[in-house]
């Protein structure tokens, strides 16, 4: 029986070994660098400790977290509360002197938030949605919308949030990077006629093409 029962015992404390060093693995991951949830453009999410290529969409999940824990787990309690009730959203364009200025006051004071690229007419349509305009850059503070830069008024609504004057925001943390306001949607592959003809020899090849302007992609926030 014993001489039975040696190989199980041995591919379990194999199998028990390999699963703590890959945990080990991750948890050093997690705690050492920063990790990014990237999203291919067919889709495809995964984590890496590398910064994303050209064309992916990626958010940084901040340093000293667990893997795949949002970068605000790295906040301060007290800041921590603040950015869960009042979360900050700043919207952009390219070459927007104004909004470089207020992304240059949320950093200065230690403010986390996110950022969302109006670069497309898809962008400039969503945004007009959200906040009946499209300048920019514009400022939400949980439910509050602030349109335009004044660092006098923007300091107005952090502080009347709660947010702290200055940054007590831990080293080791990161914003995550900035995204396209209106998410890009891959369109599954359509059928050929003539994949259908083959499959099925009997059927009409007159069918009208199908008119994908009567079937828009969505817009996700």
């Amino acid at each position: 029986m014993n001489t039975l029962n040696r190989p199980r015992i041995s591919t379990r404390r194999a199998l028990a070994g390999a699963v703590c060093a890959a945990m080990l693995f991750l948890s050093g991951a997690a705690q050492g660098q920063v990790i990014y949830r990237i999203v291919s453009p067919d889709g495809r999410v995964t984590f890496s400790d590398k910064p994303p290529l050209a064309g992916e969409n990626a958010t940084a999940l901040g340093l000293g977290g667990r893997l795949g824990a949002p970068a605000s787990a790295n906040l301060p309690p007290e800041l921590r509360q603040v950015a869960g009730k009042y979360p900050v959203t700043l919207y952009t364009a390219a070459n927007c002197v104004p909004c470089g200025q207020g992304r240059e006051l949320l950093g200065g004071r230690g403010i986390p938030f996110a950022e969302k690229i109006v670069g497309t007419s898809a962008d400039s349509a969503a945004l007009q949605r959200i906040s009946g305009d499209t300048s920019l850059p514009f400022l939400t503070i949980g439910s509050q919308q602030i349109k335009g830069f004044s660092s006098s008024e923007w300091n107005q609504f952090l502080d009347a949030a709660g947010y702290p004057g200055s940054s007590v925001l831990p080293a080791s943390y990161r914003n995550p990077l900035p995204t396209p306001l209106v998410a890009v949607q891959v369109a599954a592959p359509t059928a050929r006629p003539e994949d259908s003809q083959k499959e099925n020899p009997a059927a009409v090849s007159n069918q009208p093409a199908p008119d994908s302007a009567a079937n828009p992609a969505g817009i996700q926030f």
